[in-house]
This record gives structure tokens, C-alpha cells and sequence, in this order.
């Protein structure tokens, strides 16, 4: 009986720490970040769990208080091996719940990155438009050029706008500043020319009164008061209500 029972222990105790050797050689690859998914994780919890469970039932089930102290080493070392097994439960769940946050603050940052390529709506001569992060900076760009003085640049910045972004809601205003560019740089000809591209191809923009207003300035440099007189009247006709217009007649108040 005795001999019976050594053998029964032997057989147990070799295949328990197989077990758990064979268990504990998997860890350490399925431990690392970044080499299995969730899923995998979950399964070898999972797993580890379950080996835990039936390593605790061979335990309960062999142990008996009237045998030999070899039984009682060998209990003590399934529970260390129990005992390392649940500390490497810990880790790999530790080490799930950082991979799973790390996903997390990825897709968070990700969507930001994508909604600021996104179109913005924004007004625009107090109606909205929807304007992408590219058009936005060349038409910044463009403006802070003739404001640091560099019509000739702002000119060409504009016109380049409006290539690119003929369907702009900024297309209005780039190319009413391509003729203020033009103006300021005495090209007065040019400058009326560019405006009246204003005023008709895009009649229902607020920037026509003040394209009307600085085609009316420029035939006042050309010595043109006639032409000045005929557009700013037409101005103060049409848009009677707009600044535009009221400095239109502060303008022919002083023509002579």
C-alpha cells in the first residue's frame, strides 16, 4: 500500500511540475508588450487560471495529514509553483490593461490628428464655408504679405489662391486683395481690371461694394474723375447702407 502510494505521488508530482514548467516556459514570450493582442492575453489568463484551479484540486485531493513528510515538501512546492503562476496572472493583466490604455490614448490622439485635417466651418463675409487646414494657411499667408507690405508678393500669393482654391470661400476676398496688390503697387489699370473680376463673378459677395469703391479710387489716379464720379454713384445706388458706400461719398465730396 505505502509503495502504491509513493508511485501515485511520484507520477503526480512529475506531472504537476511539467505542468507547470511547460505552463511557465509559454509566459515569458506572451509576456512582452506588443506581441499578442488582447485576445491572446485574455486567452492565456485564461489559461494560467485554469492550471491554477487544477493544480489547487490535486493538492486538496492528495493531501492527507497521516503521510509521509516527502508528500508535504511536494505539496509546499505546487503551491510556490500556484503562487508564481497567479504572480504571472498579475503581470500579464497589468500589462493588458497598459497595452489596452496605450490603444486607447493612440485612437484619441488619431482623431485628433485627423479632425484638425478635417474642413472647418467657418464665416466668411458673414456666410459660412467650409475650409480645409491647407487653404486656410496659403490665404493667411497671402494676407500677412500685403499687411508686412509685400504687395507684389500678396499679389502673386492671391493669385496663386485662387488656382488652387477657385471653389474657396475666401475666393471673393483673394481676389478683391489681388487688386488692392495691384493698387498699391500704382498699377492702377491692373487694379480696376482685377476688381471688376469682383464685381462680376461674384455679384452676392459683400466685397463688391469695396471693389466698386477702389476701381472708383483708381480712375482718380488716372486722372479718370468722371469714370471715379459714375462708379462711386452706382456704388452709393447699389449698397447704400454698406461703409463702402459712405466713403464713396466722403470721395465725391472732393472731386472738383
Amino acid at each position: 500500500m505505502r509503495t502504491s502510494l509513493k508511485t501515485a505521488l511520484k507520477s503526480f508530482s512529475a506531472a504537476a511540475m511539467m505542468a507547470a514548467v511547460a505552463s511557465l516556459s509559454v509566459l515569458p514570450a506572451t509576456a512582452h508588450a506588443g506581441l499578442f493582442d488582447d485576445e491572446e492575453a485574455r486567452k492565456a489568463i485564461l489559461d494560467i487560471r485554469s492550471k491554477i484551479d487544477a493544480l489547487q484540486k490535486d493538492v486538496a485531493n492528495k493531501a492527507d495529514k497521516n503521510s509521509a513528510l516527502s508528500l508535504s515538501d511536494q505539496n509546499d512546492r505546487l503551491l510556490q509553483e500556484i503562487a508564481r503562476l497567479r504572480g504571472q496572472v498579475e503581470v500579464l493583466s497589468n500589462e493588458l490593461a497598459n497595452t489596452q490604455q496605450r490603444q486607447k490614448d493612440f485612437y484619441v490622439d488619431l482623431d485628433a490628428r485627423l479632425r484638425k485635417l478635417e474642413p472647418q466651418k467657418v464665416t466668411i463675409d458673414g456666410k459660412e464655408s467650409s475650409v480645409d487646414l491647407n487653404e486656410q494657411k496659403a490665404y493667411d499667408a497671402a494676407l500677412n504679405m500685403f499687411k508686412g507690405g509685400d504687395y507684389k508678393g500678396a499679389g502673386a500669393a492671391f493669385s496663386d489662391f485662387l488656382k488652387r482654391y477657385p471653389q474657396s470661400g475666401y475666393a471673393p476676398s483673394a481676389q478683391y486683395w489681388v487688386g488692392n496688390s495691384l493698387y498699391a503697387q500704382r498699377d492702377y489699370k491692373g487694379a480696376i481690371a482685377a476688381q471688376q473680376v469682383v464685381t462680376k463673378n461674384y455679384p452676392d459677395s459683400p466685397k463688391v461694394a469695396d471693389a466698386m469703391l477702389n476701381i472708383g479710387s483708381s480712375y482718380v489716379e488716372l486722372k479718370d474723375k468722371a469714370a471715379a464720379k459714375k462708379t462711386w454713384d452706382a456704388l452709393i445706388a447699389k449698397y447704400p447702407e454698406s461703409p463702402a458706400a459712405q466713403t464713396g461719398k466722403e470721395k465725391l465730396a472732393t472731386l472738383k
